[in-house]
């Protein structure tokens, strides 16, 4: 078996040979000299038993997003990162509460990264780590967190071993191995994680929580996907549930009864958002975002459960909780197939409401009985009579 890297190698400490894929072979053997190809050829860093946050039990509540580059700005690249890390931080329950888009400007890198890391559990800055003049980015959060700047062997060594068969490192120059050897130049006190086994780049991580990506979209995405085992995230039974109801109806005729219902959740602290999104043309999604799990309602019988405000929501807007799949369609213009699918949903109803009170209203006994909150679906809740779902919960 291949030897482990310690867990966060300290800038400046030689680091084993972690060169050997998950299998123990060699790499030169399988290596295709590009980051993110799939082939696993370092080990990643280990998982600390220590809390990050400096706190044993305490877990992210909220995050920052701090994006870097003068091409952002200008229109040139248009920035993915940041909503792919909206999407993460939802989906785990994380209130992601900024998003700062700034120049490659070493005074305004300093100020925004002191602030947001006093601020948030998470903060995630992206660009600016490359070889050219322009990427600053670990030079400055150096400056800005009192830190001196030294060249890390295990990310330099990584860095040799993808780049070993490239014809054109054997005609590099002086000045130009110096400057790719910039981006394994990072702050002395800072915690290295290799989170990836199939890219040689770190997530570099000062003060325990703010966490520096390249700006590549490839690259970042897997990186963060890879960086969750290293973090204390809250709880599954915290995060929260989004569901959709899709109208037709336009945004001002539901307006009144949307405004009513939002100010009675907020009069009975109910911790459920209501957000309403027209799509040009087509209608109006209303969503609902709350934290109900799989729980009866007897056991709580004062809350204002998810369930029976999208329920309530449905009938008053004259629409229906739509799957992510209907999602896509309105979003593309496909609405009428979701009509049809609205209308074979109302015509269950009516089927369901013949066969009887006790079945028809047992579409607010519980939470659960609705919702299968773990899996993001709707459950129908008269499946006994095999009629079709209506619909599943969105994640969108």
């Amino acid at each position: 078996m291949p030897s482990s890297p310690p867990s966060s190698i300290p800038v400046g400490t030689p680091g084993a040979n972690y060169s050997t894929s998950v299998d123990g072979t060699d790499t030169a053997q399988t290596r295709s000299g590009r980051s993110g190809d799939g082939l696993e050829r370092f080990n990643l860093s280990p998982i600390s038993t220590s809390n990050p946050l400096g706190e044993e039990g305490k877990c992210i509540r909220t995050a920052a997003a701090l994006v870097i580059g003068d091409e952002i700005l200008n229109g040139k690249t248009l920035d993915k990162n940041s909503n792919y890390f909206a999407k993460y931080c939802f989906e785990r329950g994380i209130d992601l509460k900024r998003i700062e888009v700034i120049p490659d400007d070493e005074t305004e890198i300093i100020e925004a990264s002191r602030r947001m890391v006093e601020k948030y559990d998470l903060v995630i800055t992206t660009g600016g780590i490359g070889p050219t003049h322009d990427d600053i980015t670990y030079a400055s959060l150096a400056r800005a967190f009192d830190q001196p700047l030294t060249h890390h062997p295990e990310t330099l060594h990584r860095l040799d071993e993808m780049n070993r068969h490239r014809a054109w490192v054997s005609t590099q120059t002086p000045q130009q191995r110096e400057a790719t050897k910039r981006m394994a130049l990072f702050p002395a006190q800072a915690e290295v994680l290799f989170v990836c086994g199939d890219i040689w780049v770190p997530v570099v991580r000062l003060q325990g929580r703010l966490c520096i990506f390249p700006g590549i979209p490839t690259l970042f995405t897997k990186m963060l996907d890879g960086l969750e085992r290293y973090l204390p995230l809250p709880p599954a039974s915290e995060r929260p549930l989004r569901m959709q109801i899709f109208t037709e109806r336009p945004e001002s005729m539901i307006a009144p009864y949307l405004t009513s219902l939002h100010s009675r959740l907020k009069k009975q602290k109910a911790e459920i958002q209501v957000g309403s999104y027209p799509v040009l043309g087509k209608g109006v999604f209303v969503s609902l975002i709350g934290r109900d799990r799989d729980m009866p309602i007897e056991a709580n019988p004062g809350r204002v459960w998810l369930a029976q405000i999208a329920s309530e929501v449905e009938k008053e807007v004259g629409g229906r909780v739509v799957s992510d799949e209907e999602v896509r369609e309105l979003k593309e213009g496909a609405v009428g197939e979701v009509r049809r699918k609205m209308e074979e949903g109302e015509r269950a109803m009516e089927a369901a409401k013949s066969l009887g009170p006790s079945t028809s209203s047992s579409r607010a006994s519980s939470p659960a009985s609705v919702f299968a909150c773990d899996s993001g679906s709707v459950q129908n809740t008269i499946e006994e009579t095999k009629i079709p779902k209506l619909g599943q919960v969105g994640r969108n």
